[in-house]
């Protein structure tokens, strides 16, 4: 016999008091039937939902799984009417005993099922239904954190301990999302809000401020030390004290033709010359002749000695005496001075200037612009160069007329009077003139060298000087003619009367006992062409009287060659 099953309920079920059903097991030969279609009057026959997690009792039928139900409609499922009684499983027939009717409470419940997937915190309905409305989540911004391995201050959450729930910020904040951040860093929202969180953070940032004050400061230092270290480089090579490498002294003597050893040996003869008077002063050089004191210098330089003026002489070791003049000739720029009471003096031995070549090594001493002890150096340039200087006065009287030695060694104002030595230490020559701007002039007359000095050859020299001590003064070799300074032509030209209206030619004279007359042309002497009469004076001059000479000479467009002996002059 079936027992009748509640209205409303699904075949073979029997919902109890608690809203689960069990299934009820078919009698043998029986079937469950289904309730009518005519139900008695009022009696509920909307069909409740279906229990949901709940099997039948026959363990051979299969467990019915409940679909998911919208929320809300659940609880309302889940409490049955409160009209209905407990409900009881009648019990499994043994042998055709009757119905045994069980407890719902009594019977052992069903495991329930775990679902597929993960509780959905949204709620979400099932796909083609609307659901509730959320608002959209705040913009998200990630927040840095520290790397693994970062030391954390105290009171700093490890990595992976829970962090205690945020509380939930008020409607001001936008709700249950106003303070979500789904990138920020456990405890981000806690420190945000203050407390000891947001003040380790000022610490940090305190401290990387000074982080960089530091480094900044070190930078600074650092660059100070290295602009120093790199001026001590290129300054000094180094930081220590500069030490330099200094090769041994190699004592010895210089060999004796060098310009140290020509100079050892010239130096103690040479002396300065301070001159004073009534035409001013002026300075110049000279050389020891002999062991009595004898000097010999320029006329130019001790000129202004001769109105009452004073010569102080000064030697190489530095000793200083007082000197007179011994005699002068202005014609040959030559002049002797004499020391007393002096000893110990260095006379310079006197080469031969004849046996000059160009080219060989010479060189000069003397005091330019009063430095004294001044060495220079150079060769000899030329030979016979004819040279004059002087002239200030107008009348021709202080002309001097030389056949000089050039040469390229240094010759400055002050080295007039010095000597120009050879490589033996042997004088060849008396520093006289350089060449200027105008043509050669007196040395001081000049602003300096342009590397064109003239020097008086010593062999003339020598007899000058000769002359001067013996005799007091020097006598000039003449051919005994007056000569046109004013022709243009080539030679020199004999005038037309002599100064004072005398005759050109002197009457017994040389030029008169080879029959030179006035007119005539003289352009050769010895061989040797001259283009002007101080060309022929200057040749006649570097001779002694009583030489011999052959002169070239042209008369009405003839030439002939004629030989005369010189003859004296006495410059006084």
């Amino acid at each position: 016999m079936d027992k009748a099953k509640p209205t409303g309920t699904p075949d073979g079920t029997v919902p109890d008091a608690t809203g689960d059903s069990h299934g009820t097991a078919a009698e043998p030969g029986g079937s469950a039937t289904a309730p009518d279609a005519s139900t008695s009057p009022g009696t509920d026959t909307t069909t409740p939902p279906r229990p949901v997690g709940l099997t039948k009792a026959d363990p051979a039928q299969p467990v019915e799984v409940a679909a998911p139900t919208v929320p809300g409609q659940a609880e309302e499922a889940a409490v049955p009417p409160a009209t209905e009684p407990p409900a009881t499983v009648p019990a499994p027939r043994a042998g055709g005993a009757p119905d045994a009717v069980v407890p719902a409470q009594q019977q052992a419940p069903a495991e329930r099922p775990r679902p597929l997937h993960a509780p959905d915190p949204y709620s979400t309905p099932p796909y083609g239904e609307p659901g509730p409305w959320a608002p959209a989540p705040p913009v998200q911004r990630p927040v840095p954190t520290p790397a693994h391995g970062t030391y954390l201050p105290p009171g700093t959450p490890a990595h992976g301990t829970p962090v205690p729930p945020v509380p939930e910020a008020g409607p001001a904040q936008g709700g249950e999302w106003g303070r979500y951040d789904p990138w920020a860093a456990p405890g981000a929202l806690v420190a945000e809000s203050g407390g000891e969180p947001g003040e380790r953070r000022r610490e940090r940032r305190a401290g990387r401020g000074r982080l960089v004050g530091a480094a900044l400061v070190l930078a600074l230092v650092a660059g100070a030390v290295g602009g120093y270290v790199g001026m001590r480089l290129e300054r000094h090579g180094g930081l220590g004290t500069v030490e330099l490498e200094q090769t041994s002294g190699q004592a010895g003597e210089r060999a004796p033709d060098s310009v140290a050893g020509i100079a050892a040996r010239t130096l103690p003869g040479v002396v300065t010359l301070h001159v004073s008077g009534g035409d001013g002063g002026a300075l110049g050089t000279g050389f020891v002749l002999d062991g009595r004191g004898h000097i010999l210098t320029n006329q130019h330089v001790v000129e202004s000695a001769s109105d009452g003026g004073s010569i102080r002489v000064t030697f190489n070791g530095g000793e200083t005496a007082r000197a007179r003049l011994v005699g002068g000739d202005p014609g040959y720029d030559l002049a002797v001075v004499k020391v007393s009471g002096v000893s110990g003096l260095t006379p310079l031995p006197l080469g031969d200037s004849d046996d000059v070549r160009v080219g060989d090594p010479v060189v000069a001493i003397g005091a330019p612009f009063d430095l004294a002890n001044t060495v220079t150096s150079g060769i000899i340039s030329a030979k016979e160069r004819p040279i004059t200087a002087g002239g200030e006065k107008g009348d021709g009287t202080d002309i001097s007329y030389v056949d000089a030695l050039q040469t390229d060694a240094p010759i400055n104002p002050g080295n007039s009077g010095g000597p120009l030595v050879d490589e033996r230490a042997r004088v060849i020559g008396i520093n006289s003139a350089i060449h200027a701007a105008g043509g050669p002039a007196r040395q001081d007359d000049s602003a300096g060298s342009v590397g064109l000095g003239f020097a008086i050859p010593v062999n003339q020299a020598k007899r000058v000087a000769e002359e001067l001590i013996n005799h007091g003064r020097a006598t000039h070799p003449v051919i005994g003619v007056t000569l046109d300074m004013g022709y243009e032509g080539e030679g020199a030209k004999v005038g037309g009367e002599a100064a004072g209206g005398g005759p050109a030619v002197t009457p017994g004279g040389p030029a008169d006992r080879t029959d030179i007359a006035a007119g005539d042309v003289i352009t050769e002497v010895d061989g040797v062409p001259v283009a002007s009469g101080e060309e022929l004076i200057i040749k006649i001059r570097s001779h002694r009287p009583g030489d011999r000479l052959a002169l070239t000479v042209e008369r009405d467009g003839e030439s002939r060659r004629v030989t005369l002996e010189l003859g004296s002059s006495d410059p006084s």
